[in-house]
C-alpha cells in the first residue's frame, strides 16, 4: 500500500486596513498563510535570532548641578514657611530656618498675609531666607505669592499698598495697555520685596456666575480674558526679575462649587468646546512667554479619564505641552484642598502628579510623605530618574533667568590681583 502523501494547501489572501471613521482604504502585501495535517512537516527555516533592538529609553537630561536623588526629588515642593518650619505665622527667618531647609532643601516658599507685618519685615525675611538657602552653594528658592491685584493682593492688603481695581472692571476696560501697567505694577512691588514668582494672572473665563472666583476673573468673553493676559505677564516677566503664572488650568470659570472643600468638583465640557472658550487665554499667556501654568483639581468630562485636572496625563501631557506647547514649569494648584485630600494620600497624590506631567507641587498635606513616596517610586521603575530630570532641569533653568540659582562668588583681593598679572 502506498504511503499517503504529505498534503499542504498554500492559500494567498490580500488584507484590507480600513481606518476607523475614514473612508480611506489601505492595501497591503498578499500574505500567504500555509494550513498543514497533522502529518505536514514545517517547513525549514533559518533558527530565530536574539533581537538586537532595545527598548526606546528617555534620553539623559545634563543638569548644571550634581545633585543627589532626593536633593533632585525636593525641588519639585513648594510649601509655606510654616510648614516648612513647623512654626506658626513665620514673619523672621533665623536659625530654625536654617535647620528647616538644611533638612528639606525644597525647591521653593509660599508666603501668606499673616507673614507680613510691614515692608521693611517682609523684605527682611524673604532676603534672609534667601540668603539661606544659597549658602555654601546651596541652590535659591522660589519666593512665591499670589499677588493678583483686585481682592486677591497678599502685600497690597497688608503692606498698604494703593489699591487696585478689581480684574473684572479693568478687564471691562479691556485696555492692553493698562493690563500691561498692572503687570508691572505687580512685578515692580514683588522685586521690591523679595519675591520673584508670582501665582497671577488668573486665565479664567467667567462661564458660570456661581464660580469661586468671582471679580477675580477679567471676563466672560475668551478674547477680552486674552488680551488682558497677554499684557499683565508681559508686564510683570517685563525685567525677567519676576516669574508669572497662568492659573487655574484647563479653566474653572465654568464650576459652581469649589475644590477647597468639595470631595469632587466636575465640568461638564467637551475638549472642543473648551478649545474655543478656556483654553484661549491659556494659548495667549503661553505665546506671551509666561514661566508658569498652574493645574487645577478641575475634573472635565471631556478629558474622560474621571481624574482631577493636576492628576490627568492627558490634560497635563497630551493638552498642556504637546497640544498647546507650554515647555515651562507645570504647577499643581495647592494640594492640601479638599477635591485632593479627600481622595487620596499625600504620597499617591505626589507621584500621581509627576506621572501625570506636573514639574512642581505645591504644598502636599505632608512634605515627608510625599518625597518619600516619590523616590520609592522612582527606585521601583514606576517612574524614571530621566522624567525626574527634566522637571529638575525647567526648574533650575528657571531659577537661573531669575538669577537666584546660586549665589555668585565674589573673588577676594588677592584673587583679583591674580587674574590681573
Amino acid at each position: 500500500m502506498r504511503k499517503s502523501r504529505i498534503m499542504a494547501m498554500l492559500l494567498t489572501i490580500p488584507l484590507i486596513l480600513t481606518g476607523c471613521g475614514s473612508a480611506a482604504v489601505t492595501s497591503l502585501p498578499d500574505e500567504t498563510i500555509v494550513v498543514m495535517t497533522e502529518s505536514t512537516a514545517p517547513p525549514e527555516t533559518e533558527p530565530p535570532t536574539e533581537a538586537t533592538t532595545e527598548e526606546p529609553t528617555e534620553p539623559p537630561v545634563e543638569l548644571d548641578i550634581d545633585l543627589t536623588l532626593e536633593e533632585k526629588i525636593y525641588q519639585l515642593f513648594i510649601v509655606s514657611p510654616d510648614f516648612l518650619t513647623g512654626q506658626k505665622n513665620v514673619q523672621y527667618a533665623g536659625d530654625t530656618t536654617r535647620a528647616a531647609l538644611n533638612e528639606h532643601h525644597v525647591g521653593g516658599l509660599v508666603y501668606f498675609s499673616e507673614n507680613m507685618r510691614s515692608i521693611s519685615q517682609t523684605k527682611d525675611l524673604l532676603h534672609n531666607t534667601q540668603d539661606i538657602a544659597m549658602e555654601d552653594g546651596g541652590i535659591g528658592l522660589f519666593l512665591a505669592v499670589d499677588e493678583e491685584g483686585g481682592s486677591v493682593a497678599r502685600c497690597g492688603q497688608k503692606l498698604g499698598a494703593a489699591p487696585m481695581d478689581s480684574m473684572e472692571l479693568i478687564g471691562g476696560r479691556n485696555s492692553h495697555d493698562e493690563a500691561v501697567e498692572v503687570g508691572q505694577t505687580l512685578g515692580r512691588v514683588l522685586h521690591l520685596l523679595g519675591f520673584n514668582l508670582d501665582f497671577a494672572p488668573v486665565a479664567d473665563v467667567n462661564l458660570n456666575p456661581d464660580n469661586e472666583l468671582g471679580d477675580r476673573i477679567f471676563s466672560t468673553s475668551p478674547e477680552v480674558v486674552s488680551n488682558m493676559i497677554d499684557g499683565v505677564v508681559t508686564g510683570i516677566q517685563e525685567k525677567d526679575n519676576v516669574a508669572a503664572t497662568l492659573k487655574h488650568f484647563p479653566g474653572i470659570g465654568a464650576a459652581d462649587a469649589s475644590t477647597h472643600d468639595s470631595d469632587k468638583v466636575v465640568i461638564k465640557r467637551s475638549l472642543d468646546t473648551m478649545r474655543g472658550t478656556e483654553f484661549v487665554p491659556f494659548e495667549r499667556g503661553i505665546k506671551a512667554g509666561a514661566d508658569f501654568v498652574m493645574v487645577s483639581h478641575i475634573t472635565t468630562t471631556g478629558v474622560g479619564d474621571g481624574l482631577p485636572s493636576c492628576l490627568s496625563e492627558k490634560v497635563c501631557t497630551d493638552i498642556l505641552r504637546k497640544e498647546l506647547h507650554f515647555d515651562g514649569i507645570i504647577i499643581t494648584d495647592s494640594m492640601q484642598m479638599q477635591a485632593i485630600t479627600a481622595n487620596y494620600d499625600a504620597g499617591e497624590a505626589a507621584v500621581k502628579a509627576i506621572q501625570a506631567g506636573c514639574d512642581m507641587i505645591l504644598m502636599p498635606e505632608s512634605l515627608n510623605e510625599a518625597v518619600a513616596a516619590v523616590q520609592e517610586a522612582v527606585e521601583d521603575g514606576k517612574i524614571t530618574e530621566q522624567r525626574i530630570d527634566r522637571s529638575v532641569k525647567r526648574i533650575l533653568d528657571e531659577k537661573k533667568k531669575l538669577g537666584i540659582l546660586q549665589k555668585e562668588e565674589v573673588p577676594t583681593e588677592e584673587e583679583t590681583e591674580e587674574q590681573g598679572e
